[in-house]
């Protein structure tokens, strides 16, 4: 690192190029989160989900990860849908774990990742981080099933299951009318949302302009130190999951398995996560789930060091 450049320099010219990008990326997704989330609430029916998954509460938590192939979601989007979800009468367990599955493990991602590392052992990268993701994933939702409802969630979430048919609009109502209440529905979520999510790009924007990059570079060498780094650096460049292999690939200095843990922490939490999350989650939670992902996380992709990756 070159002693003569500071460690942090703003600039609102960089600023405003990272901050669009991220919210341009990542607010169709969002958009599109909240207009499902809003169909949920008036067409789909309450409970229906109970039905559908197993009954036993760890099969549904292995099903529920794996429902990325046929529902993929971005991480900006997944959240309302889960919301709507939960509110329907989906097991807390399992929306959790489609919460942090859906973003790595389905068919887009694995696409994405298998393109972006050409040359660099494709097939075992995409194998890995689709798989870590799930393993994670589902770890957190059998945690997450021995949790009271209410050290979990919001009381305006809870409020929101203990209604009748948990937001089920009326039956008689015409579809011109539910479909009104469907979009307004959207709109409130994707406003309450759109908040929190424009304060984590502007977090994320300032560390990824401000901060000399340089100051990561030394960090390569050893294995663990570089495995933390990149995870770090994941929360804080708050990248899409269809586009994050691409950035991952340009880390050519650092080992393979720092490389994963930057693609399968990133997409499960980040700074722009932090406060999407916050809309629907309890604070202690969230930085429990923080906490306890990036530990897990870590501890995954150093002991897969020893494979030499």
């Amino acid at each position: 690192m070159d002693p003569d450049l500071p460690w942090f320099q703003f600039s609102f010219e960089d600023f405003s190029f990272a901050f669009l990008s991220i919210l341009l990326e990542g607010a169709p997704f969002l958009l599109l989160g909240t207009l499902i989330s809003g169909f949920i609430d008036q067409y789909l029916p309450a409970r229906l989900m109970t039905r559908i998954l197993p009954r036993n509460p760890y099969a549904g938590v292995l099903v529920s990860g794996t429902l990325g192939v046929i529902f993929p979601m971005c991480e900006c989007g997944v959240v309302p849908v889960i919301r709507r979800l939960i509110a329907k009468g989906l097991p807390l367990s399992y929306g959790v774990t489609y919460m942090l599955a859906a973003p790595i493990v389905n068919v887009i991602i694995g696409v994405s990742t298998f393109a972006a590392f050409r040359g660099q052992f494709p097939a075992e990268m995409t194998s890995l981080r689709l798989g870590v993701g799930y393993f994670v994933a589902v770890l957190a939702g059998m945690a997450v099933h021995n949790l009271r409802m209410d050290l979990v969630l919001k009381s305006s979430v809870i409020a929101e299951i203990a209604r009748p048919g948990g937001g089920m609009g009326e039956p008689s109502a015409g579809h011109a009318q539910r479909l009104t209440r469907a979009l307004d529905v959207a709109v409130r979520d994707f406003l309450a949302m759109m908040v929190f999510f424009v304060l984590g790009v502007a977090a994320a924007s300032v560390f990824s302009t401000a901060i000399n990059q340089e100051i990561i570079l030394p960090l390569a060498i050893d294995t663990t130190v570089a495995t933390l780094s990149l995870m770090g650096l994941a929360a804080i460049l708050s990248l899409c999951s269809t586009s994050d292999a691409f950035i991952a690939a340009t880390f050519v200095s650092f080992p393979a398995v720092a490389k994963l843990a930057f693609l399968v922490f990133g997409p499960m939490m980040d700074l722009k996560l932090i406060f999407i999350y916050s809309a629907v989650f309890r604070k202690r939670f969230v930085l429990g789930l923080a906490v306890g992902l990036f530990v897990l996380i870590a501890l995954i992709c150093t002991r897969l060091s020893i494979l030499r990756l």
